[in-house]
């Protein structure tokens, strides 16, 4: 069975995520995305709530699976038996950031390959960032993640009103 790990900060998951999801599960067996937690980032989503998200966004997709880790990638890769990290890419300057990951990569387990997968191209522009600022601003993100992941957006961006 050729399983397959798709790991990020998935803060939120973006439309292009999804894209590389919807590829890479077509490509394995078993696909894991797995939410690493990242000390350095503030997420607005828990962990909890961007497992959710992920959860409820590819159900019906097959054999994906969704899980989180605080350790490294490659350790949990180990211990589920994974041999292939799926990298998505949505510009040059992901592929050039990318590459040397996967270089890292096999330095520390060379018994792991890494799959680069493009987003689809009228995504490439989207990331979590640009995502979350455009639902700071008031914008409608809908087309640019997932149903469920666009109305968690639209709760966290509300900003209270005081009582009159």
């Amino acid at each position: 069975m050729k399983t397959g790990i798709y790991a990020g900060t998935f803060d939120p998951m973006t439309a292009g995520h999804f894209s590389v999801i919807e590829r890479a599960a077509r490509l394995f067996d078993r696909l894991i995305v797995l939410v690493a937690v990242n000390p350095a980032k503030r997420p607005l989503f828990s962990v909890e709530e961007r497992v959710a998200m992920i959860r409820e966004s590819v159900v019906g997709l097959g054999e994906v699976e969704v899980s989180a880790t605080e350790g490294m990638v490659i350790e949990f890769a180990r211990r589920v038996g994974a041999g292939f990290l799926v990298r998505g890419i949505r510009s040059l300057t992901d592929f050039d950031s990318e590459t040397a990951m996967a270089a890292a990569h096999h330095s520390l387990a060379p018994e792991i390959s890494t799959v680069f997968v493009p987003a689809h191209p009228d995504l490439s522009f989207v990331s979590s960032s640009a995502l979350r600022e455009l639902a700071r601003c008031g914008a409608d993100v809908t087309r640019f993640c997932p149903p469920g992941v666009a109305r968690r957006l639209r709760e966290k961006m509300e900003v209270p009103r005081a009582a009159v």
